[in-house]
Protein backbone atom coordinates (compact mmCIF):
# COMPACT_ATOMS: atom_id res chain seq x y z
CA UNK A 1 0.00 0.00 0.00
CA UNK A 2 1.18 3.50 -1.27
CA UNK A 3 0.10 6.59 0.98
CA UNK A 4 0.02 10.03 -0.70
CA UNK A 5 -0.79 12.90 1.56
CA UNK A 6 -1.00 16.70 -0.10
CA UNK A 7 -3.38 19.69 1.07
CA UNK A 8 -1.12 21.22 3.28
CA UNK A 9 -0.20 24.84 3.71
CA UNK A 10 -0.10 28.00 5.34
CA UNK A 11 -3.64 29.58 6.61
CA UNK A 12 -4.94 32.05 9.52
CA UNK A 13 -6.21 31.12 12.59
CA UNK A 14 -10.13 30.28 12.08
CA UNK A 15 -9.74 28.93 8.83
CA UNK A 16 -9.98 25.81 6.95
CA UNK A 17 -8.11 23.17 4.88
CA UNK A 18 -8.77 19.71 3.30
CA UNK A 19 -6.23 17.07 3.31
CA UNK A 20 -5.87 14.30 0.78
CA UNK A 21 -4.88 10.69 0.93
CA UNK A 22 -4.23 8.87 -2.16
CA UNK A 23 -3.76 5.11 -1.75
CA UNK A 24 -2.59 2.55 -4.49
CA UNK A 25 -1.52 -0.82 -4.47
CA UNK A 26 -4.34 -3.03 -2.74
CA UNK A 27 -7.63 -3.12 -2.14
CA UNK A 28 -8.41 0.55 -0.40
CA UNK A 29 -12.03 0.31 0.58
CA UNK A 30 -11.22 -2.69 2.92
CA UNK A 31 -8.64 -0.62 5.14
CA UNK A 32 -9.50 1.22 8.28
CA UNK A 33 -7.51 4.95 6.99
CA UNK A 34 -6.53 7.01 10.25
CA UNK A 35 -4.88 10.76 10.40
CA UNK A 36 -2.08 11.94 12.39
CA UNK A 37 0.22 14.39 13.23
CA UNK A 38 3.05 15.34 14.92
CA UNK A 39 4.73 18.67 16.06
CA UNK A 40 7.81 19.63 16.22
CA UNK A 41 9.01 18.76 19.64
CA UNK A 42 6.47 16.39 20.47
CA UNK A 43 5.26 13.18 19.86
CA UNK A 44 3.00 11.58 17.00
CA UNK A 45 -1.02 12.13 17.78
CA UNK A 46 -3.79 10.57 16.86
CA UNK A 47 -6.31 12.58 14.98
CA UNK A 48 -8.95 11.05 13.22
CA UNK A 49 -9.86 7.51 11.79
CA UNK A 50 -12.67 6.17 9.53
CA UNK A 51 -13.27 2.67 8.84
CA UNK A 52 -13.60 0.60 5.66
CA UNK A 53 -17.36 1.20 5.03
CA UNK A 54 -17.33 4.59 6.28
CA UNK A 55 -20.01 4.59 8.86
CA UNK A 56 -17.90 4.74 11.56
CA UNK A 57 -15.80 7.52 12.45
CA UNK A 58 -13.33 8.50 15.39
CA UNK A 59 -11.70 11.56 16.46
CA UNK A 60 -9.32 13.38 18.89
CA UNK A 61 -11.28 15.60 21.27
CA UNK A 62 -8.72 18.29 20.02
CA UNK A 63 -10.32 18.15 16.93
CA UNK A 64 -13.72 16.91 17.59
CA UNK A 65 -16.22 19.44 16.22
CA UNK A 66 -13.85 20.96 13.78
CA UNK A 67 -12.56 18.04 11.28
CA UNK A 68 -14.25 15.74 9.45
CA UNK A 69 -12.97 12.62 8.02
CA UNK A 70 -14.36 11.48 4.89
CA UNK A 71 -13.21 8.59 2.21
CA UNK A 72 -14.11 7.63 -1.47
CA UNK A 73 -13.49 4.33 -2.49
CA UNK A 74 -14.27 5.11 -5.81
CA UNK A 75 -11.14 7.08 -5.88
CA UNK A 76 -9.09 5.37 -3.14
CA UNK A 77 -8.33 8.64 -1.34
CA UNK A 78 -9.51 9.75 2.14
CA UNK A 79 -9.95 13.15 3.41
CA UNK A 80 -9.47 15.51 6.15
CA UNK A 81 -11.76 18.36 6.42
CA UNK A 82 -10.17 20.46 9.20
CA UNK A 83 -12.32 23.66 10.43
CA UNK A 84 -11.90 26.61 12.68
CA UNK A 85 -7.98 26.10 12.56
CA UNK A 86 -5.59 27.12 15.41
CA UNK A 87 -2.46 27.71 16.09
CA UNK A 88 -1.75 24.59 17.83
CA UNK A 89 -3.14 22.26 14.67
CA UNK A 90 0.09 23.17 13.46
CA UNK A 91 1.87 20.01 12.38
CA UNK A 92 2.35 17.55 9.87
CA UNK A 93 0.21 15.33 9.24
CA UNK A 94 0.42 11.83 7.98
CA UNK A 95 -2.42 9.40 6.67
CA UNK A 96 -1.93 5.88 7.80
CA UNK A 97 -3.53 2.77 6.75
CA UNK A 98 -4.33 -0.99 8.81
CA UNK A 99 -6.06 -3.94 7.63
CA UNK A 100 -8.01 -4.39 10.53
CA UNK A 101 -8.38 -3.47 14.71
CA UNK A 102 -9.96 -1.91 17.36
CA UNK A 103 -8.38 0.45 19.44
CA UNK A 104 -8.05 3.00 15.59
CA UNK A 105 -5.87 5.42 17.66
CA UNK A 106 -2.85 3.94 18.24
CA UNK A 107 -0.36 4.44 15.73
CA UNK A 108 1.75 1.19 16.05
CA UNK A 109 -1.13 -0.40 14.87
CA UNK A 110 -0.77 0.99 11.48
CA UNK A 111 1.68 -0.59 9.27
CA UNK A 112 1.57 1.77 6.29
CA UNK A 113 2.70 4.98 6.17
CA UNK A 114 2.43 8.25 3.58
CA UNK A 115 4.84 10.75 4.17
CA UNK A 116 2.76 13.70 5.98
CA UNK A 117 1.56 16.71 4.62
CA UNK A 118 2.94 20.62 6.47
CA UNK A 119 0.05 21.92 8.16
CA UNK A 120 1.00 25.85 9.68
CA UNK A 121 -1.48 27.91 11.17
CA UNK A 122 -0.56 31.25 11.92
CA UNK A 123 -2.53 33.55 14.70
Amino acid sequence: VQLQASGGGLVQAGGSLRLSCAASGRTFSGWIMGWFRQAPGKEREFVAAIRSSGGSTSYADSVKGRSTISRDNAKNTVYLQMNSLKPEDTAVYSCAARASGYNVAQSNGYPYWGQGTQVTVSS
